[in-house]
């Protein structure tokens, strides 16, 4: 027992004695890694490994003599044999250090950087317990409060022990596996250890050279933490080395995790080509998508800004599949990366908005359809039922998107309608005396285009002393401050009993009616008028200083003569004026005809100035063969093709789809 005891006694007492020598300089051993060569490195500009050195070796400050001091420390004998000792000693431990040291059992126990750091104190741990000892670091940390974290890591930065760890980390790297390679850099990373440091920048650089060795797993580490990276020239560098690996490899990937973490790695400056073998790859491998990898693949193809509609459709298959099982936060990533990527799911969205109707947060789900333009009945309308019964439970956050979402999507509210509007204007007045102005312009501009006014915060908004807070708004804000008052000014003009009027300091320059005709259009109507000498076409006309009309089309009033019921003239072609206005698809709902936002107000307004809208798409112009029959149809309904689809009374079309304009019109004949 006393021999063996005295053999660890010499063991620990080397330990100590060669860690001391190696500790006394904290620059980095350039001449030891000089020898150290990657093949991915001559086809990558060279990373930058200028000599670095601090008084703390994970600062960013160069101190040029210790980086000379310790080039001549290391090119000599005694420092040639102090690092290979050391090395020696943990390739011949590391596999059987697991069975007869007790580093390993002890670390698990340890809950704080500090207690590890305590533990490398009393063990020196081998090569490959480095990287357990800086994920084991990370792994405890990221489990705790927000604030414990920041309180852990200030004590971890000054505890005596963490600058000699990280100085035998750094030495040790050329040891290292591949895997603990990765590991190590993402543990420093996560553990917030300055980005600049020599000792980050010392792994980012053995990444490079031994990249060829890295394998499937390793790859997916790396690109995990380079991904959380600050860009720089190292960063840079071993990202264009791991594109090449990845695009060299990508055939033989065959873990879904993997692919998706070098897709999010290759960012969005891929090559076409390269995307689309990507997009190949993923195809073949769509039998291996878990649920989950369904969810990671589309925020996946978001963060490339890289769009795959055949990918895209067979992830929200499954996930409409299985929507019971999702998350809520995954759901609302997955609209959200929907969004960014331009695409949309007419089943996806009414599954998970009706799917959403019954959990009681709604809110951030309304807010997301309505950045997709989609409008989700069933959601929408659980959400009434809970304004009107609880108004008091939303907080100013939640008014205004709700208020924005209403108005934006243009929700028939039905018998709900008063009800909801003055559950919204409760809520509202109890949250006037803490608004900012913006935040009661931007109020009062939802409930006008929702056409509610209550007099609250209306009058608080028109208050000299309101007013003057929006003299100082910021130059770029103002083209929407303005648009907001022009609106709020028409609407209270147009629809509130009591009129009142916005300074016209506030409402900025009237529409030019100096503005391009659409060709299209001008070209279709004037095809369409020629053959009707009792009609005239104004173009480009503004009405109110405000709405901009592409044609209005004046008819004289109709023949007061009596005439039997069944061959009088419809409704709408009794209109004097009627108004032609080119939209885009984006003024109405997602899947729908149905307008919304500032286009359902001017259509109202419209309305409530005597005109007839009729809506036209740029879509329904392209056909230049078409185009003069479809406006003429349009327009004037009684020239419809005899094999034209009937439209039904509430104007939908008899196979439900509504049709794309607003204008409600009757057959001849009909009541």
């Amino acid at each position: 027992m006393s021999v063996r005891v005295s053999e660890e006694l010499v063991r620990w007492g080397l330990r100590l004695f060669l860690s001391a020598k190696a500790i006394k300089s904290p620059s980095f051993p350039n001449q030891q890694l000089a020898h150290m060569r990657g093949s991915v490195g001559s086809q990558t500009r060279q990373l930058d490994v200028s000599p670095v050195g601090s008084v703390r070796f994970y600062s960013r400050g160069r101190v040029h003599s210790e980086a000379v001091e310790e080039e001549k420390r290391l090119s000599s004998p005694v420092g040639d044999s102090a690092l290979s000792t050391e090395t020696l000693y943990d390739e011949a431990d590391s596999g059987q250090a697991q069975k007869r040291s007790p580093f390993s059992d002890l670390l698990q126990p340890c809950g704080s950087p500090s207690d590890v750091l305590d533990l490398t104190l009393r063990y020196s741990p081998n090569v490959r317990e480095v990287s357990n000892c800086l994920t084991h670091m990370w792994s405890v940390t990221k489990k705790m409060s927000e604030e414990q974290r920041r309180f852990e890591l200030q004590l971890m930065f000054e505890h005596p022990a963490f600058d000699p760890f990280l100085q035998k980390a750094m030495k040790r790297v050329g040891h290292m596996r591949s895997e603990d390679l990765a590991y190590s850099l993402l543990g420093m990373v996560k553990l917030g250890v300055p980005q600049g440091s020599r000792v980050v920048q010392t792994f980012l650089r053995s990444c490079q050279e031994n990249l060829n060795d890295f394998d499937e797993k390793g790859l997916s580490i790396l690109a995990s933490c380079l991904e959380q990276m600050e860009a720089g020239t190292n960063v840079g560098a071993l990202k264009e080395g791991m594109r090449l690996v990845v695009e060299a490899r990508l055939p033989g990937i065959k873990n879904v995790i993997a692919l998706q973490t070098m897709m999010r790695l290759l960012g969005k400056d891929v090559p076409l080509d390269l995307k689309r073998k990507i997009e190949g790859k993923a195809l073949s491998m769509t039998d291996k998508f878990s649920l989950p990898n369904t969810q990671y693949m589309i925020s996946t193809m978001a963060a490339m800004g890289f769009y795959s509609k055949p990918l895209l459709d067979i992830c929200c298959k499954t996930i409409k599949e299985n929507l019971n099982g999702i998350p809520f936060n995954r759901l609302f990533k997955v609209l959200h990366s929907c969004r960014e990527l331009h695409y949309r799911d007419l089943d996806l969205l009414t599954d998970v908005s009706e799917y959403v109707a019954s959990i009681l947060d709604m809110v951030l789900f309304l807010s997301v359809f309505e950045s997709l333009a989609f409008c989700p009945a069933a959601l929408m309308e659980a959400f009434v039922k809970k304004v009107i019964a609880d108004p008091a439970a939303l907080t100013l956050k939640d008014l205004l998107c709700v208020l924005k979402v209403y108005s934006s999507l243009n929700y028939d509210l039905q018998q709900h309608r008063r009800q909801f509007l003055e559950s919204l204007s409760q809520a509202l007045d109890s949250y006037l005396p803490k608004m900012s102005g913006f935040e009661l312009l931007k109020a009062v501009y939802y409930l006008s285009l929702l056409g509610h006014f209550p007099s609250a915060p209306l009058e608080q908004l028109l208050q000299t002393s309101t007013l003057e807070k929006f003299n100082s708004t910021p130059p770029r804000f103002l083209p929407n401050q303005e648009r907001m008052f022009q609106t709020v000014n028409l609407c209270v003009g147009l629809e509130r009993p009591e009129p009142v009027a916005v300074p016209p300091s506030l409402l900025g320059d009237p529409v030019p009616s100096s503005l391009p005709v659409n060709p299209w259009l001008s070209q279709g109507l004037q095809s369409v008028l020629a053959e009707r000498a009792d009609t005239t076409l104004q173009e480009m006309v503004v009405v109110e200083n405000f709405y901009l009309i592409d044609g209005v089309i004046t008819r004289p009033p109709p023949s007061q003569t009596s005439v039997p019921e069944a061959s009088r003239c419809p409704p709408a072609e009794s209109s004097q004026r009627i108004a032609v206005i080119s939209t885009p698809l984006s003024g109405f709902c997602f899947g729908t005809s149905h307008p919304r936002g500032s286009l359902a107000v001017k259509i109202r307004h419209l309305r409530i100035l005597g005109y007839e809208p009729v809506l036209i798409t740029e879509q329904e112009l392209q056909s230049e063969e078409k185009r003069t029959d479809f406006l003429r149809g349009r327009i004037f309904p009684e020239y419809l093709r005899s094999d034209a689809q009937p439209i039904g009374s509430n104007g939908d079309l008899e196979d439900g789809r509504r049709e794309p304009h607003l204008a409600q019109r009757s057959q001849p004949g009909e009541s």
